[in-house]
């Protein structure tokens, strides 16, 4: 794979994020035209097994590394577009049981993937072997985008996809500076891109729904806060939710 840079190298290797928690930055990938870094989470669960959010390539050693730390026993999809590469580790880690947000299947097969799902959030997860060390939370009420998000309960780590999006001006093309401005996800004041806002307010009942989400992420007093795209929050996590969130939580 030719791997354009991010900013966030060394990428594809483990980088501790708190107590039995880590990130890897991926490749760079191009979203509607503008460059996304990439980025996935990995929890190692009380049992040894290694539980696995918005998978990256499989490239350099990071199969050995995660090879280090356990066995891969869950694999997940977060919403309807971090779904690329579930058949790549679906091969390489047959025994891992795929949990997927509602309508990732579909979305892949009108993308011409073929992908299996074993459990769809939102609906299953309780029953998880990890559900007691990670909590999951369906945010209803956008028409287009269903995310599920995480809270690792032992690193008190926020973890979200698309929801938030931080790009840092500097580790991107000046061209693509404007455009992330505009659409509200550029460092420090990043969030949810304008259109995903929009997707909640025109839907009748979505900011409510939004906000009763909002309500439980807060409860959960996260002290950081990770996202799949740009500088994610290694400290004061309630403070930068209330900040991102402050268009749905102001009325």
């Amino acid at each position: 794979m030719t791997t354009r840079a991010t900013g966030y190298e060394p990428l594809f290797t483990l980088k501790p994020a708190g107590p039995e928690i880590w990130v890897v930055d991926g490749p760079s990938i191009d979203f509607y035209g503008l460059p996304f870094s990439t980025r996935m989470t990995v929890v190692r669960l009380a049992d040894g097994g290694l539980w696995v959010h918005s998978p990256i390539p499989l490239e350099g050693e990071l199969a050995a590394e995660l090879a280090a730390l356990g066995p891969v026993l869950a694999l997940v999809a977060p919403n309807w577009i971090h779904y690329y590469y579930l058949p790549q580790w679906q091969a390489r880690f047959p025994s891992a049981q795929t949990w997927a947000a509602p309508g990732v299947q579909a979305r892949a097969a009108k993308a011409g993937l073929t992908i299996r799902v074993d459990h769809t959030l939102g609906a299953e997860e309780a029953a998880a072997g990890w559900s007691g060390e990670i909590a999951a939370l369906l945010v209803e009420g956008s028409s287009v985008h269903h995310e599920v998000v995480f809270f690792h309960k032992i690193s008190k780590t926020l973890v979200l996809t698309d929801l938030i999006e931080n790009f840092e001006a500097a580790k991107l093309p000046r061209w693509a500076r404007p455009l992330v401005w505009l659409a509200g996800t550029r460092d420090p004041d990043g969030k949810a891109p304008i259109d995903m806002r929009w997707s909640f307010r025109l839907k009748r009942g979505g900011m409510a729904r939004l906000r009763a989400a909002l309500a439980v992420m807060l409860e959960w007093a996260p002290e950081r806060v990770i996202v799949a795209h740009g500088r994610w929050y290694t400290q004061d996590g309630v403070k930068e939710l209330r900040r991102a969130f402050r268009w749905a939580l102001s009325r």
